[in-house]
């Protein structure tokens, strides 16, 4: 009986330790080192801002192919069976299907035929020549997918730019635990000694209590470090397209200051691709203003047919043809293409009124990020040298603690002003390497 209740509760022990593995493993996060160079090129390929933007360009390639109208043939055929006691019908099938006799011209079976049936076979060709209003929209078309394959490529510009600063908002998150790591690290072995302190009674219980509110402290900072690593590395996968589940990235480089000397003065690049986006896009306008213009010209279209008769369905006894050529000239349309030439030219206006005001806020968001690179360099500096003054403040202090000569609490109070400039110059390097890769971009 002993045994068997022995058995039971092993039973239920593996089953616990079993259920408590899987939890873990659920709860369980794969680390993917990963190379900055390597995630842009996947970026490139995988996300979707980018992909639309590509498929926007597509589209008006496609759209465009519908201009080959202007100079394809139109071809219809068509098989029609028809069944009429109408004399006039009645006789010009009967004569399509070449079977009119003398007896058909009796007044007696033209005014009251008989009914007839015809089967018509017809091919229908159209084709045109000279449509100088289609030609011109055909070119506007032709800009207004140039104009996307450029935007498209600004896109792409703008989306690795958010990678950059996705990937070193990662790489700030993992300096972040690790400077606090550190802390923690320093924070502890000064608990112990202020433990040892305090249990040979040289130091009250309170000195004891702050350091335990420090450990705390940056164990909550720690905490919140990794999820601040998580939410980096979730951006990252939303923009390479892909699950982030169970999953984060890991930076391969470490965040570091790249410091890049940059002119006084910043120029705004003319050949940038938003800006020859809208610039082309005025020839589209002028080419849509020259499309009603020509509307007033003549078009020169030429047409044919051949068709085939019989009164037996399947059967071809009969044929003709037809062929032409149309010149027509659409003298007056109630002022509809001058209304459109109108319009055109107040949107073409209305453009190069923006392109103006976009060039100029362009112009001074270039020297605002200019500036911004510049403060951001200041901040650099200063927090730097704030860091290694604490760094040589802390160390005064715990040689001093060491002797006896300072309280625990201003050398806890020490070394929290040291971890906090540590922090605050590691946000002030992101700070600027953020801001020289938005310089840059604006820049080219």
């Amino acid at each position: 009986m002993a045994k068997k209740k022995n058995l039971n509760t092993m039973r239920k022990f593996f089953t616990v330790v079993f259920v408590f593995s899987l939890v873990l493993k659920g709860f369980s996060q794969d680390t993917i080192r990963i190379s900055r160079a390597e995630l842009e090129q996947r970026m490139v390929d995988q996300n979707l801002q980018v992909k639309l933007a590509n498929d926007e360009a597509k589209l008006a390639q496609a759209e465009l192919l519908g201009t080959r109208a202007m100079y394809l043939p139109n071809v219809n055929a068509s098989y029609t069976f028809s069944n009429t006691n109408n004399p006039l019908y009645a006789f010009g099938s009967k004569l399509n299907q070449e079977r009119i006799t003398q007896m058909d011209f009796d007044p007696a079976k033209l005014n009251a035929p008989d009914a007839i049936s015809n089967f018509a076979t017809k091919i229908e060709v159209q084709q045109p020549i000279i449509n100088m209003d289609a030609v011109y929209l055909k070119k506007a078309g032709q800009v207004k997918s140039e104009v996307l394959k450029i935007k498209a490529e600004r896109t792409k510009e703008y989306i690795q730019f958010e990678f950059k600063k996705a990937y070193m908002q990662l790489q700030l998150a993992y300096r972040m635990l690790e400077t606090l790591e550190n802390a923690k690290a320093t924070t502890l072995a000064n608990k112990k000694v202020i433990d040892n302190y305090f249990k040979n009674g040289m130091i009250q219980k309170t000195e004891v209590l702050y350091i335990d509110v420090r450990v705390k402290e940056i164990e909550n900072q720690i905490a919140y470090a990794k999820s601040n690593i998580k939410n980096a590395s979730d951006y990252l996968y939303f923009l390479l397209d892909e699950e982030s589940f169970n999953k984060v990235f890991k930076p391969t480089e470490k965040l570091e200051f790249q410091n890049q000397i940059l002119e006084n003065t910043a120029t705004l690049n003319v050949e940038r691709k938003d800006l020859q986006a809208y610039q082309k896009s005025l020839e589209a306008y002028d080419y849509l203003i020259k499309s009603t213009k020509a509307k007033f010209l003549p078009r020169l279209n030429a047409f044919g047919s051949f068709e085939l008769y019989d009164n037996k369905f399947a059967q071809f006894g009969a044929n003709g043809y037809l062929a032409g050529v149309q010149l027509s000239w659409n003298v007056f349309d109630g002022l509809k293409a001058k209304s459109e030439q109108e319009k055109y030219k107040a949107e073409l206006t209305k453009a190069q009124t923006e392109i103006t005001q976009y060039n100029k806020q362009s112009q001074l968001e270039l020297n605002k990020a200019n500036r911004q690179v510049q403060d951001a360099e200041n901040k650099v500096n200063l927090t730097k040298l704030a860091l290694e003054q604490s760094k040589e403040a802390y160390r005064i202090r715990k040689n001093r603690y060491d002797q006896g000569l300072e309280k625990s609490s201003d050398l806890l109070m020490s070394e929290t002003t040291m971890s906090q400039k540590d922090l605050e110059y590691q946000q002030a390097i992101f700070e600027y390497n953020v801001a020289l890769e938005y310089y840059k971009f604006l820049k080219n």
